[in-house]
Order: structure tokens, then sequence, then C-alpha cells
């Protein structure tokens, strides 16, 4: 058994295509991609933590049936936009605002929202949300499993952990040639070296 994160898939939202600029002409495509995407790497037996926003606008007929085209035994952390429909659908194993899980031996702290600080914080606990859909700048052991941020589909959480070491050694490669490219344009030239030998020896500039 496999544990998949994800969030913020928004199945029947026809603000999501617009706000958040999703590459689908329109809702079925969405949905049924995303349902694709899903079901391509969760297995019958796999667990997925849904941490909210699951699904806005269908009918409560429409909401249960797309949970059961969904692979996994599925618990939802319940973000602000799940209504009634979603809440009471068949087929969540679970639904709660927060939880707090053990995966790989790591602890885990679950909710749609990021934290600032929480629990198990200073003991390496890892802080799993959704509803910033990939626009809010890490920080350590923080992560965001929406599907804007992880490929439109779940994730485990080596997945998560590995994406964010190459980001990060991609933006200190990046930053790393940056500041060089800036140390090489604004590198002394040979005459202002000279004058700061002169200098630093009390010799004056020679006149013409």
């Amino acid at each position: 058994m496999t544990v998949f994160f994800t969030s913020d898939t928004h199945f029947g939202d026809p603000r999501i295509l617009r706000i958040d600029r999703r590459p689908f002409p329109d809702l079925p495509s969405h949905d049924a991609a995303l349902v694709a995407a899903w079901n391509a790497v969760v297995g019958p037996d796999d667990t997925v933590w849904h941490l909210g926003d699951f699904a806005l606008g269908p009918p409560p007929e429409r909401v249960a049936a797309l949970l059961g085209d969904l692979r996994g035994h599925k618990h939802l952390i319940v973000g602000n936009n799940d209504g009634p429909a979603t809440l009471a659908a068949p087929g969540w194993t679970s639904v709660a605002h927060y939880a707090e899980t053990e995966v790989e031996g790591r602890r885990l702290v679950l909710c749609h929202y990021a934290f600032r600080t929480w629990n198990g914080l200073g003991r390496g606990a890892i802080n799993l949300h959704g509803h910033s859909h990939g626009r809010l700048k890490p920080i350590p052991r923080q992560y965001d499993v929406g599907v804007d941020a992880q490929g439109l589909a779940p994730v485990t959480l080596d997945e998560i952990l590995v994406s964010r070491r190459r980001v990060g050694k991609a933006l200190g490669r990046a930053a790393v040639a940056e500041a060089q490219g800036r140390a090489i344009e604004s590198g002394p030239t040979e005459g202002s070296a000279k004058k700061r030998r002169r200098s630093a020896q009390g010799l004056s500039e020679p006149t013409a």
C-alpha cells in the first residue's frame, strides 16, 4: 500500500479554468483528465489524503460519482470550498478539518491551510497543505500538495520531498550564477586595481 497526497482538484468548479489557467478547453475535459491522472498512479489498495476543495458546484449525485471513479481509500481534510455535497458523499474513509499521521517514519501535520507553526515543528514534523494553488513561497518542512503545485496528480511523500530538493538545488545554482555574473560585471578593472595599490602605498596618481 502506498500513501498519496493531493488537494484542490475543484471538480466541477467553473472558476478554476480561468483562475488557475488549467490547460483544458472545458470543465468536462478538466474533470476527466484529473480522474485519469489520479487513477494512473493510485491503486485500489492505496491511501489518498485529499487536503480540501474536492469539488464545488456539481449536484450530490455527480460528486458521489466522481468520488466513486477515483481509486484508493480516500480521506478528506475539509477545505473552504467543500460544501454539503462533498462532505456527505459516500466513499470517504474519513472526513476531518485536521489530522496528524506518520508516513515512512515522518510525522505529518495535515490541513487545508498552510500554518506558520505546527505541532512537532521543532522535532522535524512536516506540514502538508493545499489552498494556495502553488503560489505560496515555500518554507522549510512545509509543502503544498495541491494539483497546481504537483503536476495535476496525487504524489507520495518521497516525490514531494525530492521535488523540493531539486527546485532548491536549481535555485541555488541560479543564485550562484547570478551572483558570479554581477561580480564579473562590477569587478575591478586593471586601472582601478592600480589606483588602490598606489593609495595603499601612499602614492598619488601621476598627473599628465
